[in-house]
């Protein structure tokens, strides 16, 4: 079979050599042969397809982690993460306007108008199985992070349970912020047996009492969601109850399903009998 020049595969592909370079250095791009003398690289004319790929990723800012799993996937698991990656960066995208309105409304004396008013409410929460990831994140990488664990979780439970739930959690460990990490757990209820896998844990949540609010698609974005997290405080405060487990978010279901005004996460905090 013949083969190409890195030149010529570049051309082919819209990629510079430099570029072309770092991609077999990464392992996402690898030459069919590299000369052992001289270190020239040659590709197949089949590789062409990956190279575009690959290239028209970059151009919307894909990182090399997410591109590698595209690409490495098959068409119908490819098509799966491409949309869930998508969402997750619309989502980041409708956050950045979230809190740039919310700042604009707050330096123009119009915060009040931009707020939304919760009702809190307690309830009473079963026992769930869950499957959990927990990874550390900061809140620029928060939605990126929570997609990831969701789908890798998912990923792992297909085929495997009885029941899925369409909700999934985030349990708040510590602090996200913009400037620093904490640790949080990307969860999904199931029913049935499965087995752990990897960073995969299974476990079950404790039946518990909740305080908690429900926000809007729009109003979910940091820091808009921040008067969530005031409203259940003020709650629990002025009750005298007493917390009993971290923080949360209950997603109940996926971000471009819902319509902006639509009931899309619950804010809880589980407070003790």
């Amino acid at each position: 079979m013949d083969t190409l020049t890195i030149g010529e595969f570049g051309r082919r592909a819209g990629l510079t050599a430099k570029t072309l370079r770092a991609y077999d250095d990464s392992g996402l791009l690898r030459p069919d042969t590299v000369d052992p003398l001289n270190g020239y690289r040659r590709y197949r004319e089949d590789q062409v397809e990956r190279a575009r790929r690959i290239s028209v990723l970059r151009r919307l800012e894909m990182p090399l982690a997410v591109i590698a799993e595209i690409v490495d996937a098959t068409d119908e698991e490819a098509v799966l993460r491409l949309d869930r990656w998508w969402a997750a960066e619309e989502a980041g995208m409708q956050a950045r306007r979230g809190s740039f309105g919310w700042l604009r409304g707050q330096l123009a004396n119009r915060a009040s108008s931009l707020e939304a008013s919760f009702e809190v409410t307690v309830r009473d929460v079963p026992a769930t199985k869950i499957a959990s990831i927990r990874t550390e994140v900061d809140q620029h990488g928060l939605v990126e992070a929570i997609r990831g664990c969701e789908w890798a979780i998912r990923s792992h439970l297909d085929g495997q349970t009885e029941s899925e739930a369409v909700e999934h959690w985030v349990i708040y460990h510590g602090p996200v912020t913009p400037e620093s990490e904490a640790l949080i757990e990307v969860c999904v209820p199931f029913t049935g047996s499965v087995e752990p896998f990897d960073e995969i844990t299974i476990r079950i949540e404790p039946a518990h009492r909740q305080v908690f609010t429900t926000v809007a698609r729009d109003d979910c974005f940091y820091p808009r969601i921040l008067r969530a997290y005031e409203a259940i405080d003020g709650f629990t405060n002025a009750q005298g109850l007493a917390r009993g487990g971290p923080e949360r978010e209950i997603y109940l279901g996926e971000w471009h399903r819902i319509a902006g005004t639509d009931p899309f996460v619950h804010v809880a905090q589980p407070i003790k009998e």
